[in-house]
């Protein structure tokens, strides 16, 4: 897994104008830790082939050298994504945050001071804790040992790959587990229709983070959809249709008359 060879143009920001009656709604998708655009861009092509707004931006420290994302702070992340969803309100009255993996709790972190501009949140095996790590070791250890393995990549499908980093920066690691901690503590702030998606075997995060998540969250209307055929990565896994087309029917019923 490296970020060398992604098809060009696919490691940067990327932003269609919709068309037809579903121009005005718009859906920003987020990819996760280490990973790039390419994850969540077919997605985006997908629902962009619907009619709909999209924009599939490329977070701060990524997309470049993993070193990058060691002097990256946690703060840069949800900025990012609020830019992005000021940048859609130009254009769209109603709009969807979508996000896999850590992208799942950074749109979390927004979503919680932004219920009135958000119709709704799409998650796929989001992130919300790391089992064993709390913030104050991941510092800890982040002063010994700059980059450790990658856990990227955990797709069932051969041969694809979500052209990402091929090593976890430590200090980037705090960072997050930072922005996880004070995201966690405002779950309850939701309140917007949530559909989320797990995969059954994911070797990067355990069930718990779906299950705090669905627990913790102040939505009333939430839905959980088991994907068993897919692993961390599911949005380019074996199961992505199912994802394309149930994320399609989720924003369908919210936005129908609208």
């Amino acid at each position: 897994m490296a970020i060398e060879g992604a098809p060009a143009g696919w490691m940067q920001d990327w932003s269609a104008l919709g068309n037809g009656k579903n121009a005005h709604i718009g859906v920003l998708l987020v990819h996760g830790f280490t990973g790039s655009p390419p994850s969540m861009r077919p997605w985006g092509e997908f629902l962009h082939s619907k009619g709909y707004t999209v924009r599939v931006p490329l977070l701060p420290g990524h997309g470049t050298k993993v070193e990058e994302l060691n002097k990256t702070k946690w703060d840069e992340w949800p900025a990012k994504i609020a830019f992005e969803l000021s940048e859609l309100q130009k254009t769209c009255d109603t709009i969807f945050l979508v996000g896999l993996s850590m992208g799942g709790g950074t749109v979390l972190n927004v979503a919680e001071s932004n219920n009135e501009a958000i119709a709704g949140l799409i998650l796929v095996n989001p992130m919300i804790f790391v089992k064993g790590v709390p913030v104050e070791l991941a510092f800890f250890l982040s002063r010994f040992q700059k980059l450790r393995t990658s856990v990227g990549d955990d797709i069932k499908r051969p041969g694809i790959t979500e052209w990402g980093y091929d090593a976890l920066p430590t200090r980037g690691i705090y960072q997050l587990l930072k922005m996880l901690r004070v995201t966690r503590r405002n779950l309850g702030k939701i309140t917007v229709p949530v559909q989320l998606f797990h995969s059954v075997e994911d070797h990067t995060l355990p069930v718990a983070n779906t299950e705090i998540i669905l627990s913790e969250i102040g939505s009333k209307d939430k839905t959980r959809i088991e994907l068993v055929n897919s692993y961390h990565v599911a949005t380019l896994d074996y199961d992505q249709e199912l994802i394309f087309q149930n994320s399609l029917t989720f924003i369908e019923g919210l936005t129908a008359g609208r």
